[in-house]
């Protein structure tokens, strides 16, 4: 799939994530889209890989804090956010644990919210009207059996989604979030590629497959786009009707 056709010449991108799965997919057809990318990651060589490419590279920790506010300060004004760093830890509704739901609350929630704030703290005060898109999961909108952290940041992060769109509306400042089903990344094809557990989670889907990254890109770039001007405030779902029963 192809999303040369949105035009962000001139426009500065700022991506998280973005040294694997969805965040890679999104930051390359944002350069194809003539787009200004910063890319944040953690991956070293991945990163070196995009720098090579054309983007601004970024490599942070985005569960520390400390590291990440003082990146974000010294980055130039935005015209666009992807949030879209994020992790997964598996554990039973019984056996959660602190260390690890603290830990992807901390990820999948309290570093986006850090990201978008700053991001939206210098449009506002340079009087740009941009549009920030948060990579939620159809987790957010199903009970899903050992995700109750996960399903948890994600719910988070669809409330924080209203929360942004409504402050930041009034100047012209658009924030949505998409919430995809399963989607092929390299982890994601080795996670599922077990029948017993990839043939249900394939029928409960009316479209019958999972979502390739270019699918999930493709709505992000829309919703970053003009073609989204009067949209703002929706959880998309990128599931192939997975939510829709």
């Amino acid at each position: 799939m192809n999303t040369a056709h949105f035009d962000f010449s001139g426009q500065r991108i700022l991506v998280t994530g973005a040294s694997s799965g969805i965040g890679w997919e999104v930051a390359q057809q944002l350069l194809i889209s003539g787009a200004d990318v910063y890319a944040l990651g953690r991956d070293p060589l991945a990163l070196q890989k995009l720098e090579t490419q054309g983007c601004h590279v970024l490599r942070v920790d985005v569960g520390d804090h400390v590291q990440l506010a003082a990146m974000l300060a010294d980055l130039p004004v935005m015209h666009g956010l992807v949030n879209c760093a994020g992790i997964s830890i598996l554990e039973a509704a019984t056996q959660i644990s602190a260390a690890a739901f603290d830990q992807v609350m901390t990820v999948n929630v309290r570093a986006a919210a850090m990201v978008a704030a700053s991001v939206a703290k210098k449009m506002l005060t340079q009087g740009v009207a941009g549009s920030i898109v948060n990579v939620s999961s159809q987790a957010s909108l199903v009970a899903l059996d050992d995700h109750l952290s996960y399903c948890a940041s994600k719910g988070a992060m669809d409330a924080m989604t209203r929360v942004q769109c409504g402050e930041w509306g009034r100047f012209g400042i658009r924030v949505n979030s998409v919430n995809p089903t399963v989607t092929l990344t390299p982890m994601a094809q080795m996670a599922w590629s077990e029948p017993s557990k990839r043939d249900p989670a394939l029928a409960a889907i009316p479209l019958g497959r999972f979502a390739e990254t270019a699918e999930v890109a493709a709505p992000i770039l829309f919703l970053l786009s003009s073609a989204a001007s009067m949209i703002s405030g929706v959880s998309l779902p990128i599931d192939g009707g997975y939510t829709s029963r």
